[in-house]
């Protein structure tokens, strides 16, 4: 009983993942994709548990996900300095209205 929960828990945290990679593949900001890619990370790593307790491996896909987690939130901070510096949420959101305006 316990493992079709898994599967179906598994196979909703993937659905969910669909609409994640169409806000990364659109945009329209830099920011909505990081973010996008830091939610993705997110369900990867529940899914890694998941994942473990049907393999029946538990404490070995926990220290997986801690560790994709731990790399995920890096990354995200990572990126997030990078963007800070290099332009201002305000201008990435005028260039995307400007773009939006003309199609």
């Amino acid at each position: 009983m316990s493992e079709w929960f898994a599967i179906v828990m598994g196979s909703a945290l993937f659905l969910l993942m669909i609409p994640m990679v169409y806000r990364l593949w659109v945009g329209p900001t830099a920011f909505d994709r990081m973010l996008a890619v830091n939610v993705i990370g997110t369900k990867t790593a529940v899914l890694l548990v998941i994942i473990g307790t049907l393999f029946d491996r538990v404490d070995m896909f926990v220290d997986f996900a801690i560790a994709y987690a731990l790399l995920n939130f890096v990354a995200s901070i990572v990126v997030s300095r990078y963007l800070n510096r290099t332009s201002s949420l305000r201008e990435m959101e005028r260039k995307a209205k400007a773009k939006r305006a003309k199609a």
